[in-house]
């Protein structure tokens, strides 16, 4: 399964999140599964339990923190298939290219 998701850091003291959200992606990164960030989301594939352990362990990351924690997740779940990470954006290229 390939899931997107944003987890930021609610109430306390300052608006800056980016410190926070290291750290969640520090967890993703740590987790040895394929994944990426970009501005607003990270992006994360494997299994369903292993994915959402790692998104578990992210959340729990800023709730040590942080009084209340947002998250959004978006998720793909196609059995039998993986590299999807990657393969989603080769095809969508491929077809920019015609």
């Amino acid at each position: 399964m390939l899931v997107a998701f944003s987890v930021s850091p609610l109430g306390g003291e300052s608006d800056g999140v980016a410190k926070a959200v290291a750290q969640a992606v520090k967890v993703v990164r740590e987790s040895g599964l394929p994944n990426r960030t970009s501005a607003m989301f990270t992006e994360i594939e494997g299994e369903w339990d292993e994915v959402m352990a790692v998104v578990k362990r992210a959340v729990e990351v800023l709730q040590a923190d942080a009084p209340r924690v947002s998250l959004v997740l978006k998720a793909d779940i196609r059995p039998g298939y993986t590299g999807q990470i990657t393969a989603k954006v080769e095809r969508l290229e491929q077809h920019l290219a015609d």
